[in-house]
């Protein structure tokens, strides 16, 4: 057999090219298998959610869950449980490879990140509250200070897990099968469709085997009503950029896991801290979700300059080098 630097040059291009797509057949396979993994689960999981409160008291609360919150944990168990299979297929073999470098010295850049993700969505509310188009929702002090515990909470695991399984599973894996533009592009348009999923307006009555897949079919109702798709998608679009960004030009995820994770603490927290006015243009200001609003759009906007602005890029993928080395 001749070695790969024997081979006519077309052939060892077709060659790449074909090892190159590999991350992108693995990664549609993966997609795949969530969304309707996911759908199908989703009616076991009540059903075994319905069994379980005739036979323990505890699980009652859980019961009574509405059927879609059911398809939203499906979609996310299969998710979790894929990663290091995915990972494993893509050819990753180590934590760094997600991003996950030696906490040394990175800790500034996650406190700057949140500081940011924090600063820019604190200006949403605060803008709506002086405009009134938002209101302080007056809460009990115990609740109040629960409710903050728990936005807390939230944001560092939430922060933690889609950085670690969008930007260094899926774009890291899409830099291997193109460039990192095409990479940062597409793994940003996965992160908005799955953020996207609305909540479907009627519960689905009597669960069959089926009614995850049509309930799911309901989730992605949003992409009908182009007031909710404008700015609503283009504004998860945009974060999606700017967190892959921040990957791209540190080289790891500290400060992108800062910054979702700033931005998730007022997600959470400002719908227990604030209630939209009556007669407040949505809009503008955002719903109850605060990011599909072109008020957020815009916050959104300036970090995203202050990065292009604050750092450049990393050295270019090891496909352009290789394509460059083919020549």
């Amino acid at each position: 057999m001749l070695p790969a630097k024997d081979y006519p040059l077309g052939i060892r291009r077709k060659a790449f090219y074909a090892e190159a797509m590999k991350p992108g057949r693995v990664i549609l396979i993966f997609t795949l298998a969530v969304f309707f993994g996911g759908a199908l689960l989703a009616p076991c999981l009540y059903w075994l959610a319905q069994w379980g409160a005739d036979h323990f008291a505890g699980l009652r609360s859980l019961a009574g869950a509405p059927f879609p919150r059911f398809v939203n944990r499906s979609l996310l168990i299969i998710a979790l449980l894929g990663v290091w299979p995915l990972m494993r297929a893509l050819g990753a073999c180590g934590w760094r490879e997600l991003g996950w470098v030696h906490p040394r010295g990175q800790w500034p850049r996650l406190a700057l990140g949140f500081f940011l993700g924090f600063v820019s969505l604190a200006a949403v509310v605060g803008l709506a509250l002086l405009a009134e188009a938002r209101s302080i929702n007056h809460l009990q002090a115990a609740r109040f200070g629960s409710k903050l515990i728990s936005a807390a909470l939230s944001a560092g695991v939430v922060a933690v897990l889609e950085e670690t399984f969008f930007r260094g599973a899926i774009m890291g894996s899409l830099r291997r099968a193109s460039s990192p533009g095409r990479a940062l592009v597409l793994s940003s348009a996965i992160y908005a469709l799955v953020h996207f999923l609305q909540r479907p307006p009627l519960p689905p009555g009597t669960v069959h085997w089926f009614t995850g897949a049509r309930v799911l079919a309901e989730m992605l109702g949003g992409f009908a009503h182009w007031q909710s798709l404008v700015p609503g998608f283009f504004t998860l679009t945009l974060a999606g950029l700017i967190l892959g960004l921040a990957y791209q030009r540190t080289g790891n995820l500290y400060f992108s896991i800062g910054l979702h994770a700033g931005w998730i603490f007022w997600l959470k927290f400002s719908g227990a801290a604030t209630i939209m006015n009556p007669g407040a243009n949505f809009w503008l200001w955002g719903s109850a979700k605060l990011i599909d609003g072109w008020l957020a759009m815009m916050a959104l906007a300036l970090v995203l300059l202050v990065l292009l602005w604050s750092w450049k890029p990393q050295p270019v993928s090891k496909h352009a080098e290789h394509v460059d080395n083919l020549d």
